[in-house]
């Protein structure tokens, strides 16, 4: 599935993971490595422990595809609950979407991919937390996905934003390592919506929504 997301129409050459607006809003390409520890330790710990109860509850295979629908509901509406910009929102429900379709084109029958198609626009957390169930990643696979999904999208954007040398993109991929590998300990286990953690960005919402009004852009997000 990462694989196939540079050619999504949701996949990550749309989307800049709040890098664009970022740079539109004044800060340097060179702080990359600043914003991916901030981005780390908010808007993708929340999304990345919403995918590890939404993993959970698409686990439990002994329910019917409704009551399974139902719980995955209440994981989404407890990531919304943390996630306030809805620019923010917005962005997570239209990857969703496109990750969604995919699930649908390679397990068509899947009881689970079912359950995500009745959430109400579901996020990227929810429905990769389904797909980590359906396909048998761990919790800690599943948080590391969704950090490195987050850190390489940052650094493949940069280069666009600002055209500078790859090997550079490349280190602070590398360099981001131990703060995708930090979130992986507080996250593993969890279980219930509540116990997701709570962690926001004000300056990044308030790029983001920014960025969603602009007219002139290279990325959707």
């Amino acid at each position: 599935m990462l694989l196939a997301d540079n050619r999504l129409p949701t996949g990550a050459h749309t989307q800049s993971a709040g890098l664009e607006p970022a740079v539109r809003g004044g800060m340097p390409v060179r702080e990359v490595p600043d914003y991916l520890a901030v981005r780390l330790a908010t808007v993708t710990l929340v999304e990345a422990g919403a995918a590890v109860v939404a993993r959970a509850v698409a686990g439990r295979g002994h329910r019917d595809i409704g009551d399974s629908a139902h719980d995955l509901d209440a994981v989404e509406q407890a990531w919304r609950a943390r996630t306030v910009g809805p620019a923010l929102r917005e962005t997570a429900a239209l990857l969703g979407r496109g990750y969604l379709r995919l699930a649908g084109r390679l397990w068509p029958s899947s009881t689970v991919v079912a359950a995500l198609g009745r959430v109400q626009r579901p996020s990227r957390a929810v429905v990769l937390g389904g797909i980590a169930a359906l396909v048998g990643l761990d919790d800690a696979a599943l948080i590391r996905l969704i950090g490195y999904d987050e850190v390489q999208t940052v650094c493949a954007a940069a280069l666009k934003v600002e055209p500078g040398d790859p090997v550079q993109a490349t280190s602070w991929a590398l360099a981001s390592q131990p703060l995708i590998e930090r979130m992986v300990a507080p996250l593993v286990g969890l279980q219930d919506p509540d116990e997701i953690p709570s962690g926001g960005a004000p300056l990044l919402e308030q790029w983001s929504q920014q960025h969603a009004a602009a007219t002139h852009r290279l990325f959707r997000a």
